[in-house]
């Protein structure tokens, strides 16, 4: 009986068939290991290389993975490449936070990222002649919408904003973005939605809104850690229509 084998990555060290083909992504390891501990069965840990834990188990029988990715695109791009390239993952669902912006949104709604407008550079390493729009799959988004609709969970879908700053200098940076109807901005969909595109896979952003940039509203490092559940029960019921 052959032994599995280590695959190429320095910061992935899962064995081949050890994470699922849907993998649910929240930005923090720590709500990586709360949603295996929490909805999970029959649970294995499949890397803790820099802490960024990631676990395979099942839900409702089918098999998901779970792994955090970090803050930021740079992060997200590396983990999101390496499970689609390496691991032959076929749908990540990014599950994290958002800050809510217009649309009506408010605090704790959960928002589907259709689109993923950005400030960020990631994408200069296609050398587009234009500017490219990173969009979901639409697989998953139809899936999504149709998991909350069974929940009784009320989304938002429509355009998101990928930013590179967190602490931004200009009081005035998101006017543009809310004129032209963007919900909430985050920091990790659009490297995510290029990298699924560019290797022919599919992903989406749900997102819990966690703080109010222009009101100051915001909610603790707990309840981002552990209370956000509407949204993990959304990506879940998604992920088990592609089990």
């Amino acid at each position: 009986m052959s032994q599995a084998k280590t695959l190429p990555t320095a910061h992935i060290e899962a064995l081949e068939g050890q994470i699922a083909k849907t993998v649910l992504m929240p930005g923090d390891p720590l709500r990586a290991k709360f949603i295996a501990e929490t909805f999970l069965e029959d649970v294995t840990q499949f890397n803790g290389v820099r802490n960024m834990l990631g676990f395979t188990g099942t839900y409702k029988g089918v098999r998901v993975s779970v792994m955090g990715s970090g803050m930021g695109a740079a992060s997200i791009g590396i983990y999101s490449y390496e499970l689609f390239a390496f691991y032959g993952v076929e749908n990540i669902i990014r599950v994290g936070t958002a800050g809510g912006l217009g649309g009506g949104v408010e605090l704790k709604d959960v928002v589907l990222g259709m689109g993923a407008c950005t400030d960020s550079n990631f994408l200069y390493q296609y050398e587009f002649a234009g500017h490219y729009a990173p969009i979901a799959s639409y697989e998953l988004l139809d899936a999504a919408v149709q998991s909350a609709k069974e929940l009784g969970t009320k989304i938002k879908v429509g355009n998101i904003m990928t930013s590179d700053v967190f602490y931004n200098d200009h009081s005035t940076a998101y006017d543009s973005w809310i004129k032209m109807g963007v919900l909430a901005v985050e920091m990790e969909a659009a490297a995510l939605y290029a990298n699924a595109v560019n290797l022919g896979k599919r992903a989406l952003a749900i997102l819990t809104v966690s703080d109010m940039p222009l009101t100051g509203e915001a909610t603790t490092a707990e309840e981002r850690q552990t209370t956000f559940t509407e949204m993990l029960k959304v990506g879940l019921e998604t992920a088990i229509k592609f089990g």
